[in-house]
């Protein structure tokens, strides 16, 4: 049974403002019956007041107790419980008929197995005053005491469940787009990191060999295939937005090679990626495109090594190693989470012997 306090952050403002208030007046309504005999000719200014005072108090109670301390909360149903007992008193009346009122106050504020016991305490104790008043009880008394106790109590423990699924279901939405936009943002660097800087690197290959004054169909072949890998990158970002992007590990080999010849990087590549777990592929394809896009980018690397076995994959360069002394970026925060969805780490370091070492793995 739940023992924790309701809590949420009422909605106000805007589109929100007219319910609140709609709210608020519901719950007045709720009280002019009950304390209608306390405003009636010659009961009284204390009568009057008190009525005031409960009211007051349970529409507080009712509209923002829910985001006050536990304590707070008990106080006012104290107080909340001695002005029901006062307010009938004062003008005469039934001294436990507002009892339904605070027992749904304490349903509203309280932990539900507190709420409960609560209100079974009240139906024993309605039960033995009445048996004590009349030396017997019989079975025309319960629903009085059933109608008046268990179903105040009832109603609003329902109502609040009712609210407490919808702050629920508005943080699930909450949660979702940000793990949306999460998504998004990691694949579309995954996406963009690779193919622009393959695309800059052919393209400086191009500039380079028409400089020279050599080579015009090799310039062209590579400006076509900078066009080429252009239209892929625009496909693949709409794939990455409409969510229907899966990577490939043999593609992305290819790829790669591609990219590292581009830049002028000896690649020492794989033949084939057969020997991978079939789950690991996916992965290790986004890990194979981010590793050797930071070696074009940043190592300033001659030579990078990609070693493939069932359960990892190793990217090695001979480059500078100066990304040891920066802190992870998103890249490979972005990979490290793809490998913990499947049981993988990333580690990722310099070497003793000079250049870097990016390792995914899965023991």
């Amino acid at each position: 049974m739940e023992r924790a306090w309701p809590s949420w952050r009422p909605e106000r403002g805007g589109a929100h403002q007219w319910r609140w208030a709609r709210g608020l007046a519901v719950l007045a309504g709720l009280l002019a019956w009950p304390l209608w005999e306390a405003f009636r000719p010659g009961r009284g200014a204390l009568a009057v007041v008190l009525a005031l005072a409960y009211g007051a108090s349970w529409i507080a109670a009712m509209a923002y107790g829910v985001t006050w301390r536990p304590r707070t909360r008990v106080a006012l149903l104290a107080w909340l419980l001695a002005l029901g007992v006062a307010v009938p008193l004062a003008h005469g009346g039934e001294p436990l008929a507002l009892l339904g009122f605070t027992l749904s106050a304490a349903a509203w504020l309280l932990p539900t197995a507190w709420a409960l016991m609560l209100a079974g305490a009240a139906a024993v104790t309605r039960l033995l005053t009445l048996y004590g008043a009349t030396g017997s009880l019989s079975w025309e008394l319960i629903p009085p005491v059933l109608t008046q106790i268990v179903t105040p109590v009832a109603v609003l423990l329902l109502i609040r469940l009712l609210v407490q699924l919808s702050q629920a279901n508005k943080e699930i939405e909450a949660l979702a787009t940000a793990a949306e936009r999460e998504r998004l943002a990691r694949d579309l660097h995954d996406v963009l990191g690779h193919s622009l800087t393959t695309i800059t690197a052919k393209a400086g290959l191009a500039r380079r060999l028409l400089e020279r004054g050599g080579g015009p169909d090799q310039a062209l072949a590579e400006l076509r295939d900078v066009e080429r890998l252009s239209r892929q990158a625009h496909a693949e970002i709409r794939a990455t937005v409409s969510g229907s992007r899966r990577p490939s590990l043999t593609a992305e080999l290819s790829g790669v090679r591609a990219a590292l010849q581009a830049a002028g990087i000896g690649a020492v590549l794989p033949e084939s990626v057969d020997q991978v777990s079939e789950d690991l592929r996916e992965p290790f394809a986004y890990v194979l495109r981010e590793g050797v896009t930071n070696v074009i980018r940043h190592s300033g690397a001659t030579r990078c090594e990609v070693t493939l076995s069932e359960s990892s994959l190793e990217i090695r360069d001979d480059g500078h190693a100066t990304a040891a002394a920066q802190p992870p970026g998103n890249g490979l925060a972005g990979l490290a989470e793809r490998l913990r969805v499947v049981g993988g780490l990333l580690d990722a370091g310099p070497l003793p012997q000079g250049g870097f070492l990016l390792r995914a793995s899965r023991t």
